[in-house]
């Protein structure tokens, strides 16, 4: 059963009851992340959503920890894009004590100047760890090539120069400007009742109130520019890490269920094409995958690889062969129904959970205003006809939309990479 009450403040309560489970999941989701940064502020929410367990008014940062451990909960946080999300898990019984803690860190983090500076070391470790891991570091360069100069392309982490000039005003500023009632979301899932929740998030959170801030800098909700062609980061690495992507297609557009079987047929596991003609058949990469990424204005596909140097280019020709496959409409009736039965199965398996369910109703609030039940998806994947994947096919993979960002030691070798289709 899902629910959805507004509190008199603007903060929304979403609950999805689950009588049969005895975890709850509590989030605080705040419709803020790193795109909502200017460029000096780039790392200022991944920092707060660090800040925010490192003590209150009334606990500190050993408190928080031992009181959720003394019940076996989870607490944690991650900062997204567009959202940040502050969440715990606890047994039913332990779902006041899960509120109590999740809205003393949000309402009432001292920010001390002390643990500011400690955090801030751990956040450099965080960045430099990021950088020596280059399968994932090459996704941060694509979004840096790809999204030009714009707060979608940068770091969530946000670099070395920004993390070290915040200051603690910084971050009060912030969030009296960013963390509105307005911008709050409480999702939960789980053995509870919905009632309840609200009546006790309504005298938790009554306090919190909007100002009358107003974002002044309206770059910060303009969409990108998309950039195309070759970039190449040269670092002395065994392999060479690539990332490839293609203009896509927006979080809430009307073919995003096409999208999903376009990007599953495509790389989306071990029977999807790239996975099997690269890996399997000719043994040109031990990971291969495509993927989507997607936001409230833009989005795209992409595909990474690591081969080696002198694999490359081969490697790259094999990934373009098979989206001219698709865009030619070579899509067999058995596939088709297979790779539908793959994504339903997935997300009902994925959905077995209350922390899944919470994140699940939170998404939906804040990319469609409404809870799309399993029947919804469900219904708009196996509504998807052959058609529409070659349309969509057709519609975005140009290679004049395309980037491709090569991170490894290409000094050593002269690549000629072409993206024609």
């Amino acid at each position: 059963m899902f629910n959805k009450t507004v509190l008199t403040n603007g903060i929304r309560i979403l609950s999805h009851e689950m009588a049969d489970t005895r975890s709850v999941s509590l989030g605080i989701w705040v419709e803020n992340g790193s795109r909502h940064e200017s460029r000096h502020q780039n790392g200022i929410s991944h920092f707060i959503e660090h800040l925010l367990f490192k003590g209150t008014e009334q606990r500190s940062a050993a408190r928080i920890a031992e009181e959720m451990d003394s019940v076996g909960g989870v607490l944690n946080a991650f900062t997204a894009k567009e959202y940040t999300c502050y969440y715990a898990k606890v047994l039913d019984e332990n779902l006041p004590l899960a509120i109590d803690l999740l809205t003393d860190i949000f309402l009432h983090s001292v920010f001390d100047r002390e643990e500011i500076e400690r955090e801030r070391s751990v956040i450099l470790q965080e960045i430099s760890q990021a950088e020596d891991t280059p399968d994932d570091y090459v996704h941060d360069l694509f979004n840096l090539d790809f999204f030009r100069d714009h707060p979608l392309g940068r770091p969530i982490c946000g670099e070395a120069a920004t993390v070290l000039n915040f200051h603690r005003e910084d971050f009060l500023q912030f969030v009296q400007e960013r963390y509105l009632p307005g911008r709050v979301i409480v999702a939960a899932a789980g053995h509870l009742r919905h009632s309840d929740l609200v009546r006790e998030m309504e005298r938790s959170l009554k306090a919190h109130q909007n100002s009358n801030f107003e974002i002044r800098n309206s770059e910060l909700g303009n969409s990108p520019t998309l950039r195309s062609g070759v970039f190449q980061h040269s670092k002395p690495l065994e392999q060479v890490h690539l990332c490839l992507g293609v203009a896509g297609i927006h979080q809430s557009h009307p073919m995003r269920y096409a999208a999903y079987i376009l990007n599953t047929i495509l790389g989306g596991g071990m029977s999807s094409r790239l996975f099997q003609e690269i890996r399997e058949k000719r043994g040109k990469a031990y990971s291969v995958y495509s993927f989507l990424s997607s936001y409230k204005d833009v989005g795209y596909l992409g595909v990474y690889a690591g081969t080696s140097l002198e694999w490359v280019e081969e490697v790259v020709d094999l990934i373009l062969l098979e989206m001219r496959r698709l865009m030619a409409g070579e899509i067999e009736e058995g596939e088709l129904e297979r790779t539908k039965s793959q994504l339903i199965g997935n997300m009902i398996l994925g959905l077995e959970t209350s922390d899944s369910w919470m994140s699940h109703i939170a998404k939906n609030e804040i990319y469609f205003g409404k809870v799309l039940s399993l029947e919804d998806i469900s219904q708009g994947i196996r509504s998807v006809s052959r058609s529409d994947i070659v349309e969509l096919a057709g519609a975005i993979l140009r290679p004049e939309k395309m980037a491709l960002t090569v991170l490894g030691d290409v000094e050593k070798g002269k690549l000629e990479l072409s993206l024609s289709i």
